[in-house]
């Protein structure tokens, strides 16, 4: 008979720390709230240390309480926060606290919060107080109220140790009928999940099925389902000695599967009752007397070749059977085995002895491994799940845990976001005998060396790029990015500032005005700080001033049409072109005599004026509008002018004169005027 038992059995992580807590207590006065877990055996060793249960708070004034792994509600927290004499150490698992946190959030947004599960189960009754027990809790796919679909928004959440499949069922039902606003959390344990996959794939297999479990124990009663529907011969007892074992000795092969709050000694005390048998029990003692161990290689001689394997004797006295399932070769051929030859395999078990020749193979593909991983490699781990200090995932037979100061640079405050995901880790400690087989991984020292390289990278390009630059050079660089204050350019690999006062020897609003985007320009260098990393640059310094290029655009004589944009007392000023600007003297507006230039002119007026003089190094232009105008005919001899209107041409001579004295030796005002 072969005997099976599943990879996840034994205590979950959120019963083992709620048993070890209480196991581990010295104190006195201790009480659980509830049941601790669903299994006898357990009970009566915490009632043997003194520990009691209560049902309500109400019942403690002091001492030690301890919320078991289901959790409480919210009214109990808050109840209990009130007892100052009374010391809780909360057990709740950090499955179900996710649950509490999702509940109570979603709840004051205003959704509805359906909980699928067992309505009584302590667990959902924690959960719905988290709601003010509003909750719609559904135990199946059958008669789902009418105010799901009613609602605006629904939430969904799950009984940890609810069955997978049923829950895709009753989810399925509420999408078809078009809920408007449905948000699904499958919060059901990662660990149930795979103790029920892994229960499904064993019940398939074998002939008879045996789950070890309490009987309110929920998680277990999912995993009795499961085989049920694909072993008809499935057993539940809750306790080894309840197992008829003469019944089983009919079965070829028994698989044996655990709940979550059943140790792990149950399990392999009925593994090891179920295999014993005369010849096995005189192996046992062979075994303790060789001081065999797990993981062990040692030598056997083949003493017969079988249809379905190998007999094989160890220390020249016991036949041990070798299944052609355990050796090396894919295809059982008997040919290729001779009585008499000696092979090599691994202890698998002691007691019973069992040997794996296949193993061997395994066991050096994974010594190679070990090689590999305590040298300086990155591996690809998908994480699964995460606990209180971090994630946790596999890669290849290992189990690998992330402490959660390891998964980035900086502080993470939510480790279930990062289910799911794919981490590029490094081992830092590699753990491999034949029972535990694990890595503590880190992604923050991948994250750390590439910063650091990215750093030193950076730091040699600016080095290289301020050893190359100095002031006054002129370089080539591409324009990144405008700002309000300037322009961003690349030069060399670097980002330089030009300020938007260097770029144009006009006044411009937007340096989109004077350059284009991933467009190259020359820029004089104008200023470098290394230590601050920071140097700018100018665009206009390399441009001719306007007034540079005046004397070969314009002359004397010539006419032009502009805006005034100024006006002042002794004329206007007239933009000519951007940033020169030309003066008309208030006496070269009109023929007529004007006292105030804002009597024939305002800003803004496009106007047509001679050239007059024109003084490029004092950056000045005279300008006249009335050498365009004809001058009235004179029909009457002109009197004399009064004194006060010759002394105001006096002065408006003398202010002209002030603005064309550089160019007297070239040309006199009079000449000027006459032309």
């Amino acid at each position: 008979m072969k005997v099976t038992i599943a990879k996840n059995s034994g205590f979950c992580v959120g019963v083992k720390k709620a048993v070890d807590t209480v196991l581990g207590l010295k104190c006195n006065d201790v009480y659980v709230l509830g049941e601790l877990i669903h299994n006898e055996t357990v009970l009566d060793q915490i009632s043997s240390k003194g520990v009691k249960t209560i049902d309500d708070v109400d019942q403690i004034n002091k001492g030690t309480l301890v919320i078991r792994s289901h959790g409480v509600s919210k009214e109990i927290i808050e109840k209990l926060s009130r007892k100052t004499e009374v010391s809780v150490i909360d057990c709740t698992c950090p499955f179900v606290k996710k649950i509490h946190k999702i509940v109570e959030e979603y709840y004051n947004n205003g959704y509805l919060i359906v909980i699928i599960g067992k309505a009584d189960h302590p667990e959902v009754v924690g959960i719905n107080g988290w709601c003010d027990n509003t909750a719609v809790i559904l135990k199946d796919d059958e008669n789902i109220p009418n105010c799901i679909f009613d609602a605006e928004k629904v939430c969904v959440v799950a009984q940890t140790t609810y069955s997978v499949e049923k829950f895709d069922k009753i989810l399925k039902k509420i999408k078809i009928n078009s809920v408007k606003t449905v948000d699904v959390f499958k919060t059901i344990c990662y660990t149930t999940m795979e103790r029920q996959a892994e229960a499904d794939e064993l019940s398939k297999k074998c002939e008879a099925m045996i789950v070890i479990g309490g009987e309110a124990s929920s998680n277990t009663k999912k995993l009795y389902d499961i085989c049920k529907k694909n072993c008809k011969d499935t057993y539940l007892i809750i306790k080894p000695d309840g197992l008829d074992y003469k019944k089983l000795k009919s079965y070829n092969s028994v698989g044996i599967v655990c709940g979550a709050s059943t140790p792990y000694e149950q399990a392999m005390e009925v593994f090891t009752t179920m295999e014993v048998n005369s010849m096995e029990q005189a192996v046992a003692l062979l075994d303790e007397k060789q001081n065999l161990k797990r993981g062990q290689k040692i030598s056997v001689v083949i003493s017969q070749v079988l249809e379905d394997g190998l007999k094989v004797y160890f220390d020249g006295k016991t036949d041990i059977t070798l299944l052609k399932e355990e050796l090396a070769n894919e295809e059982f051929d008997k040919n290729a085995y001779n009585v008499g030859d000696e092979i090599e395999v691994i202890v698998m078990g002691t007691k019973p002895l069992t040997l794996s020749q296949k193993q061997i193979l395994v066991l050096q593909k994974e010594e190679e491994l070990v090689k590999e991983l305590n040298g300086d490699v990155t591996i690809n781990v998908q994480i699964t799940g995460f606990n209180k200090g971090g994630l946790v995932g596999k890669y290849e037979c290992f189990d690998v845990f992330v402490p959660a100061r390891e998964i980035k640079i900086g502080f993470v405050s939510d480790l279930a976001k990062y289910t799911g995901k794919t981490l590029r880790v490094k081992p830092l400690k590699v753990e491999y005998t034949p029972r535990k087989k694990e890595i503590v991984a880190s992604q923050k020292v991948i994250l750390e060396a590439e910063k650091a390289q990215r750093d030193a990278e950076k730091a040699a390009k600016e080095e290289a790029f301020f050893s190359s630059i100095a002031l006054n050079d002129v370089v080539t660089g591409t324009v990144a990015r405008f700002a309000a204050f300037g322009a961003f350019v690349v030069v060399n690999g670097f980002d330089c500032l030009a300020h938007i006062s260097d770029l144009s020897w006009t006044n411009v609003k937007n340096p989109s005005e004077v350059l284009e985007l991933g467009k190259s320009y020359d820029f004089v260098v104008l200023k470098i700080d290394q230590e601050n990393k920071k140097v700018s640059i100018g665009y206009k310094q390399l441009q001719p001033k306007p007034w540079e290029l005046v004397s070969e655009k314009y002359a004397v004589g010539d006419v032009i049409t502009g805006k005034v944009v100024r006006i002042v007392d002794f004329g206007a000023f007239v933009e000519v072109e951007k940033g020169i600007d030309g003066l008309v003297h208030v006496s070269q507006i009109s023929h007529e005599f004007l006292e105030n230039p804002a009597s024939a002119l305002k800003v803004g007026d496009e106007v047509s004026a001679k050239i007059l003089a024109i003084i490029p190094e004092k950056e000045k232009m005279n300008l006249s509008i009335k050498a365009l105008i004809e001058a009235p005919k004179k029909e009457v001899v002109e009197e004399e002018k009064p004194k006060k209107e010759k002394k105001v041409k006096k002065e408006e001579d003398e202010e002209l004169h002030s603005w064309t004295e550089s160019a007297s030796n070239e040309v006199s005002i009079a000449d000027l005027l006459n032309k």
